[in-house]
């Protein structure tokens, strides 16, 4: 069983086997992981020139496909795609954020993270915007936790 029904099967699995008041954590990629992060940050298409073609329908349907033998596929959920699966199983969603936040796309964020001054600034951008809802799906990964 796959596709939402699957991922719904597995929610509604989660918050049965929670206690009550006890948190549920999913973990999704976002809608727009391929475009931002795989297209414009990897420049997948080089090494995959068939992502072209796709990257209009993924980000339609959200289904990402395999781009080569052994790759993955996913589902990419909108947060609000997301959220929703979340209370249809039967969960109260207290938190929905984006895990990467912008920093993800810095060619330099290593050195950043290791640098004492450029490292809090950072963390505090990621912090300062990993919940505005206009902004979660801009990350690759979305967190949310449910509670039953």
């Amino acid at each position: 069983m796959g596709g939402r029904r699957g991922r719904g099967c597995a929610l509604r699995e989660c918050a049965r086997i929670v206690r009550p008041g006890g948190p549920v954590f999913a973990a999704a990629i976002s809608r727009w992981a391929a475009r931002i992060d795989g297209m414009l940050r990897e420049r997948i298409y080089l090494k995959y020139p068939a992502a072209l073609d796709l990257i209009n329908e993924i980000d339609r349907t959200g289904m990402l496909p395999p781009l080569h033998e052994g790759a993955f596929t996913a589902f990419c959920h909108r947060p609000g795609e997301f959220r929703e699966e979340i209370e249809e199983a039967g969960l109260e969603v207290v938190d929905l954020v984006s895990v990467e936040g912008p920093a993800f796309i810095l060619g330099d964020l290593d050195a950043r993270m290791a640098d004492p001054v450029d490292r809090p600034i950072a963390l505090e951008v990621a912090r300062a915007i990993e919940r505005v809802s206009e902004l979660v799906g801009f990350g690759p990964h979305l967190i949310a936790t449910g509670i039953r």
